[in-house]
């Protein structure tokens, strides 16, 4: 017991000491408590754009009254095309396309996006049924139906697991580079690998390598216990686009480990710091849930994660049936994003513990 407590004591002072370790891990958590807390303490939910197709009597008639309150949260565009705003709610441009066919009111909704085609279908539901009360001592004159916008066969599993995926490989890729570089730092493994004669590319090639070859067997084992027929998902015809998206994305996170690694004096700091950028590029790359609820200068800051990008990608082609060169944009950035990073954890590198 008392070496137990000589050792406790020893690593609570080493880690007391360390004042990198100590901020990252709980200065810094409460901080952005209180930074996130702020931002969405007085937020207010957004409203939802919605297409009206030709012309919605439920919607055309509604009182002045109530259509100032209603336009406080939908915001509504008239259409033409019907196959076109089909469209566009399926590729999340609009949240809900309204349509009356006669006496019917039909909601068109992307699966994509459950919390906000459920807020659209609740209002329009409350629409309707303030037009059914207006022509009171009659039948309901009006009714209301959901129709999917993608194949009723899909299911939610389809746009889960693009983004549980993109955290699993930004947690992976991040958490091993930073700390295998600060573990080899602080053994001096890095001072005798400069001294030996393998080229140093040659050893952190080795570790990228191993890094993307890891990425890819993780993504067949989430797209393969996806696809049992327990989940249901279904791949899209240009699935296989996931793949170089992947790889892209794995690079991006590689170099921010990397930077956090070369910047890091241990490896409770580096665990630390890789954990604080984690987390919020995973809430705001849309991993857990739509950014959408946002403030829209959040929306905009969201957009220097890679880890959206790699979302929004195989969301694409995995989810949304999109061609291979609609992911092209967020290919391209990934990539820019690997090579800054790998550019500044160059000029912070260090070989050996001071």
């Amino acid at each position: 017991m008392s070496s137990f407590k000589s050792l406790a004591r020893a690593m609570f002072l080493g880690f007391r000491r360390d004042r990198g370790a100590l901020f990252f891990t709980i200065a810094l958590p409460l901080l952005f408590l209180v930074a996130i807390g702020g931002l969405f303490a007085k937020q207010s939910t957004p409203r939802s754009k919605v297409l009206e197709i030709g012309s919605v009597s439920v919607v055309e008639q509604m009182p002045a009254d109530m259509r100032a309150g209603f336009e406080k949260s939908l915001k509504i565009t008239k259409i033409t095309d019907r196959d076109a705003a089909l469209e566009k709610v399926r590729k999340g441009d609009y949240d809900a396309a309204l349509e009356q066919v006669g006496d019917q009111v039909v909601v068109h909704f992307s699966a994509a996006d459950q919390v906000k085609s459920g807020t659209v279908q609740g209002q329009v539901d409350g629409l309707v049924q303030a037009a059914n009360q207006a022509a009171s001592g009659q039948s309901p004159k009006y009714h209301l139906r959901a129709e999917q916008v993608e194949d009723k066969s899909l299911k939610a599993i389809q746009y889960i697991t693009p983004g549980v995926l993109g955290w699993a490989l930004a947690s992976a890729g991040m958490f091993g580079a930073s700390t295998t570089l600060v573990t080899w730092r602080t053994k001096g493994i890095l001072r005798r690998l400069r001294l030996s004669p393998v080229p140093i590319r040659t050893v952190f090639a080795a570790r990228v390598a191993v890094s993307l070859g890891t990425a890819l067997v993780q993504t067949v084992l989430f797209i393969g216990v996806a696809t049992l027929p327990f989940f249901g998902l279904r791949l899209s015809h240009y699935w296989w686009m996931a793949i170089p998206i992947v790889l892209c994305g794995v690079l991006a996170f590689l170099a921010i480990g990397m930077l956090i690694g070369a910047w890091a004096k241990t490896q409770e700091t580096a665990q630390a710091v890789s954990q604080m950028v984690v987390l919020p590029m995973a809430f705001l790359g849309g991993s857990f849930f739509p950014v959408d609820q946002a403030p829209k200068w959040l929306r905009v800051v969201s957009e220097i994660f890679p880890l959206r990008h790699l979302n929004d990608g195989m969301l694409k082609v995995m989810a949304r049936g999109a061609g291979p060169a609609s992911v092209l944009p967020q290919i391209g950035i990934l990539l820019a994003f690997a090579l800054v990073a790998t550019i500044i954890a160059v000029r912070v590198f260090r070989w050996e513990q001071i």
